[in-house]
């Protein structure tokens, strides 16, 4: 299951069980959505409710990241999972964005708004 909440320019998406390649596109379709109409947005994924996702999630990831990953200002990962960690470390690879994984919720927050980045 996945949930969208935006804020302003921050758009914190939350993994809850599993991410399934349908969660994925629902993600696809409500981020690209969002910074289409309200341009450049933060994004901050909140893996720490997520306890598995398929091969083809994290195919669609690094594709998704490499398509749109210009789409964003920042991008904060929040995880206490190696593996999740290492996926989203895969993923700055692929794009010229700023990427950070955390394990506190409230810090990813504070980074991913911070005021130098609202307005790019």
């Amino acid at each position: 299951m996945i949930t969208f909440q935006k804020t302003d320019n921050l758009v914190i998406v939350a993994v809850i069980g599993e991410f399934t390649l349908t969660d994925f596109q629902e993600f696809e379709n409500q981020v690209l959505y969002k910074s289409h109409f309200d341009g450049k947005a933060n994004l901050l994924f909140d893996w720490r409710d997520m306890l598995d996702y398929t091969v083809d999630v994290a195919w669609e990831e690094i594709k998704f990241m490499r398509e749109h990953g210009s789409e964003f200002n920042r991008v904060a990962v929040v995880t206490d999972d190696q593996w999740q960690g290492w996926s989203a470390w895969v993923s700055i690879l692929f794009i010229n964005e700023d990427v950070l994984v955390f394990s506190d919720y409230d810090e990813a927050v504070a980074w991913v708004s911070a005021d130098e980045y609202m307005n790019e």
